[in-house]
């Protein structure tokens, strides 16, 4: 059914609640009376300029209005502990159904939470692994087994009915007791014969003789014989199958006489070894129990880190590779291997790199002819009483990958249970589009399929789900702490398709974001599917891919701030294009351009990065061309971010001295990098580490508003210092709320709720400080005022407008002067960073900097990308360099050189599939960033 835009009061009254979700008169933020009527069951994106209002409507409204209305549906006991939520300000919201959000911010930083456990995977893992896993023997390979009663009690009704049995068990005599006490005991106990060889007596008859006979003693437990539906039969060789496992310390003989004998036990051993019987906890990295002793379930040690022992892995052992060998003093360790390696054909002149697993091997084990390094190590821990030993070791030491459960955090014997050939360690350390034909392809016995039947469905469906999102290429071992808000908000996604909930309402925040054209495809496919089971999708996104498949389309604008918050277009996309005039049908009729480039700028300087081979990068070497726009591209998980972030960046950091992140594996970097005198990694992390960091203090205008403030007549009256009108410092600031004008309650179990200050009202100042005011406006009412607002308040204030300038320019007018760091997008926070450098006109004459921007475009539409690549662009015609991490065609298209990784995410990745121009990479066949640029620019 198609809408358009509703305006008029008798129009939505007359909806009916079951088939909309109904909004009338929304004024959250900077909607203006906003009334709009959502259709259940749909496919909807929310789309306009960034700071229009998108976010306010889906999450400051329908999400809030659907959190509040679950909370007061709940007991008044429950409601005590879980705070006041306050209505959102609309007239009316009618027809909300559950809401589910799912947003880009990674909440948890837990060393513990992994890519399995978020999603549930792994706890479906655990219990097939204790339920159906066969344990084998790392010695012989054989199977371990242990007898159950059941065991024991089939096998005796596998014989024909009425076959005579003899139960017994061996007899245990204690240490420091006679044979004769032990028959006493067994007396005492109830138990009247016993035998010995395989000959029945009475106990009674042999303790009368006073005259034991050597040999086999066992206790005859029962005799009984097999009937086939005799069920108290059943239950009686049952209980002395237990009574005679009791006994005998878990073993137990059956006898037919003259055809069988046959010894079972319970005991789980194998090859001299006791195994553990699988449970639940054994497969827990989160218990003790499961957890690896060494690492204690964290996967990673402070240990010797090979990269800082060999660091140059293009030198050889003569040349000098093994670091703490160079010394004099430590020389007397490589002399044996210099002088005899001969001996044992150990290439000392061959490169490091060169030499074979085995052979590098030996270079810490040692052999007979010299001591390797890990005997160098344990001597060195034996002199840590003196200071230069233990300054040498640290130096050498950092963070490892645990060596007994490979950085899985599970203790080393789960390895021995195996499902398939695999144990749950192999599990999950291979990526997710592995492990799903691994499960796809199981094939079980038929007992072990009835068991597995209903968990297998469960880890295949969430696998198949992790896959569709376009995150095949993790592993279920990855830290979740370490995925980025785009992923992390896709396994979200994953989990709750995987939770097949119907009825509900799932509201998103551009989960296309750090996904490739080619996933997008796939993402699709995953919100189509949420839908089809029955629930309202409401999207907010930018990506014209997404709009294309959505059911409606609503555009709201015109502009952003308070030039936004209107409800502009509600409907099918194929009426937005052929009539809208808004800003998005215009760049989707291409009637407005994102960017013109002249053409391709010319360099000659550049840096590159040798044998680059952290995570899935494949030793690569990569040039990277400076004084021009550089776009690293490639499918996710193709080791963009892994190239940049933790290689290029901490390693040109580190040799400017101003990067102390650890640096991840290369060889080494080559050509002009001494030409750049600083580097800025521009990421999407907020802005100060505070709630109180906002827009206005991070470019430091606020400096010079205080100090405007402060020379107004009430504060030298007063004597008001600039301090006074700090929401960060005692003096003038509200105390209730610490100036931050917003109190925090903590929920339970639900996200936290954050409520306005009752003391200062939301001011964030004292009523006093209020008194002051510059134009007729009190600081609190400056903080409030949008940047597009201030520039025009603070004319003829030069230190102020100058500060606040490359804000607008970036397209950031419409935030708040004092809008919270926490609600600001990934984007807009990367984009108040990047106004910072502008505002900064930065640089002393000849310094040149490296800008780095993890995917820019992040919540921007269109007309914003355009300002930004404006302003980007203004850095390299100031004599800086960029380079972007980016995916969106336009920005790719509008660069000067393109880097691409593939060919795939994951292992399958971390190959350089082209570097060159945009035009170059269009002409390029078998590249899915080719394909797409063709699509985009036909």
């Amino acid at each position: 059914m198609t809408l358009s835009p509703i305006t008029t009061t008798t129009k939505i009254d007359e909806l009916d609640p079951k088939q909309f979700i109904i909004i009338k008169n929304a004024r959250v933020n900077n909607l203006k009376s906003l009334s709009v009527a959502i259709p259940r069951n749909k496919f909807v994106v929310v789309t306009g300029l960034s700071g229009s209002g998108k976010s306010s409507l889906a999450f400051d409204t329908l999400f809030a209005e659907g959190q509040r209305m679950y909370v007061e549906s709940l007991s008044s006991y429950a409601r005590q502990f879980l705070g006041r939520m306050e209505k959102p300000d609309v007239e009316y919201i009618k027809g909300v159904a559950p809401a589910i959000a799912i947003q880009q911010k990674v909440s948890t930083k837990n060393p513990r939470s992994t890519v399995g456990t978020t999603t549930e995977i792994y706890d479906y893992l655990k219990l097939l692994f204790s339920r159906v896993g066969r344990t084998f023997s790392p010695i012989s390979g054989n199977e371990v087994k242990h007898h159950t009663v059941t065991d024991i009690v089939d096998f005796v009704q596998s014989f024909d009915e009425g076959t005579k049995v003899m139960i017994s068990c061996p007899l245990q005599v204690e240490k420091g007791r006679k044979i004769e006490q032990e028959l006493e005991l067994l007396l005492q106990k109830g138990y009247t014969r016993i035998l010995i060889n395989g000959e029945v007596f009475f106990v009674e008859d042999l303790l009368q003789e006073k005259k034991v006979a050597k040999g086999n003693y066992e206790i005859l437990i029962d005799r009984a014989s097999v009937r086939k539906d005799d069920e108290d039969n059943q239950f009686r060789i049952a209980d002395s199958v237990q009574t005679a496992l009791f006994e005998g310390h878990g073993d137990v003989k059956i006898t037919i006489p003259e055809v069988v004998e046959q010894s079972f036990s319970d005991r789980f051993e194998l090859d001299d070894m006791v195994f553990e019987i699988p449970s639940v906890n054994f497969f827990s990295f989160n218990n003790p129990y499961g957890a690896c002793k060494t690492c204690e379930g964290f996967g990673n040690v402070l240990g010797i880190d090979p990269d800082l022992v060999i660091p140059n892995k293009d030198m050889s052992v003569y040349e000098g590779a093994i670091a703490p060998w160079r010394g004099e003093s430590s020389r007397s360790w490589l002399e044996p291997l210099l002088r005899k390696g001969i001996e044992f054909d150990f290439p000392i002149h061959r490169s490091y790199n060169e030499l074979t697993e085995k052979e590098q091997n030996l270079i810490w084990t040692g052999n007979k002819y010299f001591k390797g390094l890990n005997a160098f190590f344990k001597d060195l821990e034996t002199k840590t009483h003196k200071i230069q030993y233990r300054v040498m070791l640290s130096r050498f030491r950092g963070r490892t990958t645990c060596p007994d459960c490979k950085g899985t955090r599970l203790r080393k014997d789960a390895s021995y249970v195996t499902i398939g050939d695999k144990s749950i360690i192999d599990l999950v350390l291979m990526p997710i589009d592995e492990v799903l034909p691994f499960f796809q392809n199981l094939d079980l016995p038929t007992h072990q399929a009835k068991i597995a039947d209903r968990l297998l469905k469960e880890i295949i469906s969430r696998l198949e789900f992790m896959d569709q999102v376009g995150l095949g290429y993790l592993t279920l071992n990855r830290l979740t702490s370490s995925l980025s808000g785009g992923e992390y908000q896709r396994i979200k996604l994953a989990t709750n398709l995987g939770s097949a909930l119907v009825g509900s309402m799932y509201i998103l925040d551009e989960p296309s974001i750090g996904l490739h054209p080619r996933d997008t495809d796939r993402l699709v496919g995953v919100l189509k599917s949420l839908r089809d089971m029955g629930n309202t999708v409401i999207v907010v996104e930018h990506e014209e891919k997404v709009m294309r498949a959505a059911d409606q389309i609503i555009d709201i604008g015109p502009d952003a701030g308070v030039n936004g918050g209107e409800l502009l277009f509600q409907g099918p996309i194929e009426e937005l294009m052929s009539s809208g005039q808004t800003y998005t049908a215009k760049y989707l009729r291409s009637e407005e351009q994102i960017f013109e480039k002249e053409g391709n700028r010319k360099w000659k300087d550049s840096i590159t990065v040798k044998g680059a081979r952290e995570n899935n990068l494949k030793n690569l070497t990569v040039k990277f061309p400076l004084n021009v726009l550089t776009t690293i591209t490639g499918v996710s998980g193709s080791g963009k971010s892994t190239l940049i972030k933790k290689v290029l960046y901490p390693a040109l950091g580190k040799m400017l001295g101003t990067v102390i992140d650890e640096s991840g594996k290369y060889d080494k970097i080559e050509g002009d990098y001494k030409q750049i005198t600083q580097i800025e990694f521009v990421d999407q992390n907020p802005i100060g580490k505070s709630s109180r960091s906002n827009p206005v203090t991070y470019v430091k205008a606020y400096d010079a508003i205080r100090a405007l403030f402060a020379d107004q007549p009430v504060s030298k009256q007063r004597g008001y210092k600039p301090a006074f009108f700090s929401f960060n410092v005692d003096g003038g600031r509200c105390e209730n709320c610490a100036g931050e004008g917003i109190t925090t309650v903590e929920m339970q179990f639900m996200a936290d709720i954050h409520l306005t200050c009752e003391s200062c009202k939301g001011k964030r100042f004292k009523n006093e400080i209020l008194d002051v005011k510059y134009k007729e406006k009190d600081i609190s009412e400056v903080l409030d005022m949008t940047i597009d607002e201030a520039l025009v308040f603070f004319k003829g204030k030069s230190q102020i407008v100058n500060r606040l300038k490359p804000l607008q320019e970036v397209g950031l007018g419409y935030i708040g002067m004092g809008q919270s760091s926490n609600t600001l997008s990934g984007g807009e926070a990367q984009r108040v960073k990047l106004a910072s450098f502008l505002g900064k006109g930065g640089t002393k004459a000849g310094d040149h900097i490296l800008f780095i921007f993890d995917e820019p475009t992040t919540g921007l539409h269109f007309h914003d990308i355009r300002k930004l690549l404006q302003s980007i662009n203004a850095l390299i015609d100031q004599g800086h360099s960029v380079i972007i991490i980016e995916h969106n065609t336009e920005v790719i298209k509008s660069s000067d050189w393109v880097i691409d990784l593939g060919p795939e995410g994951g292992n399958k990745g971390g190959h350089l599939t082209f570097s060159g121009t945009p035009e170059e990479l269009m002409k390029e066949e078998d590249n899915y960033t080719a394909k797409y640029l063709r699509e985009a620019f036909a």
